[in-house]
C-alpha cells in the first residue's frame, strides 16, 4: 500500500493527523517489552511522544507501565477508542493470549471493568472489540507475536499469538497486516522506529512497512544473526568456543541457534548500540522465531546438524582458510611498503613532471 493509498492521509490535507497508541500489557506475559522500550534511542519513546523528530505527526502513548493514570480513568481511552473518538489508532497487544474458549468458570486474561456488568473484559474481547476499528494492529514481544512461552506444548491455557487468533491474512482498516516484532523481550529501537514507521504512514508521510511471511519488519529480520554476529567470521575459520567466557570464538556448539534465526540484535546492540546476546557472550536461543520455544529445546545443547556444519568446517575448509588468510596477512599486508626507509636515495618511485 503506498502512503496516497492510505484513508487518513487526505485527513492530513484538512487537519493534523493525531495517532493515539492503544498499548495492552495484560496478555499471558511478563510486560518486558514496555519495561525494555523505555530503554530505546533511535528514536526514543520520549522522541515520538514529544515530536521531537521534525514533521512527524503527534503521537499519544497509552501504556501501563509509563501513563500516570490508573484503574477505570486509564481505561477509558479504550472505551473512547471503541466509539470512534479517537481515529486512527493503533492497537499494541503484549502477551500472548489465552484461548477463553476453554477458560471454563473464569478467564485467562483481563482488562478494565465492564461498567454493565461490573465485571473484568477478557484481552480476546478487547482484540474482538478494537481491531476491526484500528488502523493497524502490532503484536509486541515473542508471546504476542507467535504464543512465546506461554504457548509451549502441554500448556493448559491454549495460548496463541495475534495472527493465530486474528488470522494471518487479517488486514486492518487501513489494509494493513498485523505488524510482528518479536523478541523476548523486543529489542527496544525494533518497537519505536515501528511505531514511528506506522505513524508516518498514518499521516501519508510514508509508503507501508514491508513485511515477511512471519509478518516481521522486513528491514529488521531480513538478516540472520549469524550474518550479522561479531563472532561470524570464527565460525568460518572452524574456531568454535568449548566453554562460556573464553573468548570470542563462535558458540554454535555451545547451543547457539544463529545460523537459522531471524535477528537484528547482534548489527544493532541493545542500548545505543551495545550489547546483544552474542556481542555479550550469550547463545542465541531463537526467541524471534515463530517456532521458539519448542522447535529450538533443550537451549543450551548442540544442534545436531549445527554441530555436523561446525565440524566440517573445524577440520576441512576452515584450517585452510585459516591458514592461507594468516599467510597472506603475514606476508602482504601485515609490513609497511619497502620504500619507507632511511637512505640518501628516494626510493617512492616518484618520478618528475617537469
Amino acid at each position: 500500500m503506498s502512503a496516497l493509498a492510505n484513508p487518513y492521509a487526505k485527513q492530513k490535507e484538512t487537519e493534523a493527523v493525531t495517532a493515539h497508541v492503544l498499548w495492552m500489557t495484560t496478555g499471558l506475559s511478563c510486560e518486558g517489552d514496555s519495561v525494555a522500550m523505555t530503554s530505546a534511542t533511535n528514536p526514543s519513546l520520549e522522541d515520538i511522544i514529544l515530536q521531537a523528530i521534525p514533521g512527524m505527526p503527534k503521537v499519544v502513548v497509552h501504556n501501563q507501565v509509563v501513563d500516570y493514570a490508573v484503574g477505570q480513568e486509564y481505561a477509558q481511552a479504550w472505551f473512547d477508542a471503541e466509539k470512534g473518538e479517537l481515529d486512527p489508532f493503533v492497537l499494541v497487544i503484549e502477551g500472548s493470549l489465552g484461548n477463553e474458549e476453554i477458560n471454563g468458570d473464569g478467564y485467562w486474561t483481563g482488562f478494565a471493568v465492564n461498567p454493565e456488568t461490573d465485571q473484568p473484559i477478557t484481552m480476546n474481547e478487547w482484540i474482538d472489540r478494537l481491531a476491526p476499528k484500528a488502523a493497524a494492529v502490532v503484536a509486541v514481544g515473542t508471546c504476542a507475536t507467535y504464543g512465546g512461552i506461554p504457548a509451549m506444548k502441554n500448556n493448559p491455557t491454549g495460548a496463541m499469538g495475534v495472527p493465530d487468533y486474528l488470522g494471518w491474512s487479517w488486514k486492518s482498516k487501513a489494509g494493513l497486516p498485523i505488524v510482528c516484532i518479536p523478541g523476548c523481550p523486543a529489542q527496544p529501537d525494533n518497537m519505536t522506529e515501528t511505531l514511528l514507521y506506522l505513524a508516518l504512514h498514518l499521516a501519508g508521510l510514508a509508503p507501508a512497512p514491508e513485511l515477511d511471511e512471519a509478518l516481521r519488519p522486513k528491514w529488521l529480520f531480513g538478516r540472520t544473526v549469524r550474518e550479522s554476529c561479531n563472532r561470524a567470521g570464527f565460525s568460518e575459520q572452524g574456531e568454535f568456543a568449548t566453554e562460556y567466557g573464553s573468548d570470542h570464538r563462535c558458540l554454535v556448539k555451545l547451543g547457539c541457534k544463529g545460523p537459522v534465526v531471524k535477528c537484528n540484535v547482534p548489527v544493532r546492540g541493545w542500548v545505543n548500540g551495545i550489547g546483544g546476546c552474542p556481542n555479550v557472550g550469550g547463545i542465541c536461543m531463537a526467541c524471534t522465531m515463530p517456532g521458539f520455544p519448542d522447535k529450538y529445546m533443550p537451549f543450551m545443547d548442540e544442534d545436531k546438524f549445527g554441530g555436523v556444519a561446525a565440524n566440517i568446517m573445524k577440520f576441512s575448509y576452515g584450517p585452510i582458510v585459516r591458514f592461507m588468510r594468516q599467510r597472506h596477512i603475514k606476508q602482504n599486508y601485515d609490513v609497511e611498503p619497502e620504500w619507507r626507509r632511511r637512505g640518501p636515495t628516494l626510493t617512492t618511485g616518484y618520478v618528475k613532471r617537469w
